[in-house]
């Protein structure tokens, strides 16, 4: 993996002097997102978007991100994943043959901020995907302290934050509060296609069995991405947003916010909560 950190000299200053010293910064450069396919024999390469993020765990982010995007539907339709033309900030993702992608609900502009994944829509119809996981029944109930806990377990995980301040993550947890992976990222948006990436790749989907945690807070969407993966419990340690929350009782998607190691705030789906 590819460092996400940047060494940089600064001048650290207060009320009493001025120190010289050095700061780690996280790494922000482009990613131009491209699909191949083969249309009437011919091949087709197309640029899907391009996304500011942090280096490193590129191939689960371009295959997280046509996942959530409905792009594609299962891991067997991806042939392969590389760094297009040997550029680093470039990755192809290869569809099978027989496969041609419906791209007419992906629409996009060429690029998408890292702190936004939204932006980059040309229409309010083209925002809303639709899960291949629909809602369904369950009997999950989970105790109050295991989502006491996930609050330090994620800062115990969460190297690169600790050093620069300046990453979200997306961590997956089983039921119990035990830790299975976290991604890193400048974008929130993308850090999360990096944990639902990986969980593609290890045929975890659905995360129906799984918590979701986010670094900072839940935004439309990232439910909606949840929602697309299949989970049933998102925990934020910051604020939902209205549109979060209506989303996540559309799904029935249990939405936790405000999480520290002593309380939180359930907005949705409270039914799964021991209180």
């Amino acid at each position: 993996m590819e460092t996400a950190l940047f060494t940089i000299a600064v001048k650290k200053v207060n009320k009493e002097e001025i120190i010289n010293l050095m700061d780690d910064l996280a790494v922000e450069e482009p990613l131009e997102l491209q699909i191949s396919y083969l249309d009437s024999l011919q091949k087709k390469l197309k640029t899907i978007a391009v996304t500011m993020r942090t280096p490193g765990h590129d191939e689960e982010l371009a295959i997280g991100f046509l996942f959530t995007e409905g792009i594609i539907q299962k891991k067997e339709q991806i042939r392969n994943v590389s760094n297009a033309h040997f550029s680093k900030n470039k990755v192809e993702v290869e569809l099978i043959e027989n496969f041609i992608p419906d791209l007419s609900s992906a629409e996009r502009n060429f690029y998408t901020t890292s702190s936004c994944g939204v932006c980059g829509k040309t229409s309010i119809e083209s925002v809303k995907t639709v899960s291949r996981f629909p809602a369904t029944a369950d009997d999950i109930v989970i105790s109050v302290p295991i989502f006491y806990a996930l609050h330090d377990e994620l800062k115990k995980q969460q190297d690169i934050f600790t050093k620069t301040g300046g990453l979200h993550a997306s961590a997956l947890f089983y039921f119990d509060g035990s830790f299975i992976l976290l991604r890193e990222d400048v974008g929130r948006h993308n850090a999360l296609d990096k944990v639902i990436g990986a969980a593609l790749q290890k045929e975890m989907l659905p995360l129906d069995n799984v918590i979701l945690l986010l670094s900072g807070r839940a935004s439309f969407e990232l439910i909606q991405k949840a929602a697309m993966a299949g989970l049933k419990i998102v925990v934020a340690v910051g604020a939902p947003s209205s549109l979060a929350v209506q989303l996540a009782n559309e799904y029935g998607i249990t939405l936790i916010g405000f999480l520290k190691n002593d309380k939180f705030n359930i907005y949705a789906g409270e039914q799964r909560i021991k209180l």
